[in-house]
């Protein structure tokens, strides 16, 4: 009886382990939203905040120090803007021009938030545009097939066809 009990067992334990993995399979797996277009979402969000300059500049300067941890694994958040940028001179993430703006961007994000500064609509566009060109120029580039190669999109088309 002890046998027969544990092949039974044995047996339920191994149908619903089959069970749960058919039901996992089936559950579609998508993928995670790169960096570069979660950003681009908050800025955006951000600019219904124009009004109101402390939380524009907080949303988007979190946005950007948040963007560039994930897009290059660097940890910027929980820095302030002189540790983050000490320790961004000594990397090669960005080119130094970009460091160069990066840190003009955040000082006057600083301005606002910290030293109650007061901007008017076009200085916060201004830092709006700053904040997305940095995106821009940072996001991966899609990879081009080799000069010569068949573009696989056209192949897919003629096999349909």
């Amino acid at each position: 009886w002890w046998t027969l009990g544990t092949l039974a067992v044995v047996a339920l334990l191994f149908a619903a382990w089959r069970w749960w993995q058919k039901r996992r399979s089936q559950i579609p797996f998508e993928p995670p939203v790169p960096a570069h277009v979660r950003a681009r979402e908050m800025l955006g969000k951000a600019l219904a905040l124009i009004a109101h300059p402390k939380p524009f500049c907080t949303l988007v300067s979190d946005t950007i120090r948040t963007y560039l941890e994930e897009r290059f694994d660097f940890h910027a958040p929980e820095r302030t803007t002189e540790e983050f940028l000490h320790e961004l001179q000594g990397t090669d993430l960005l080119s130094a021009e970009q460091k160069e703006k990066l840190g003009e961007f955040l000082e006057r994000c600083d301005l606002v938030k910290f030293a109650k500064y007061e901007p008017v609509e076009p200085e916060l566009r201004d830092l709006h545009s700053s904040a997305l060109r940095l995106v821009e120029e940072t996001e991966p580039k899609p990879e081009l097939p080799p000069i010569g190669s068949p573009d696989p999109r056209l192949q897919t088309q003629d096999a349909n066809q």
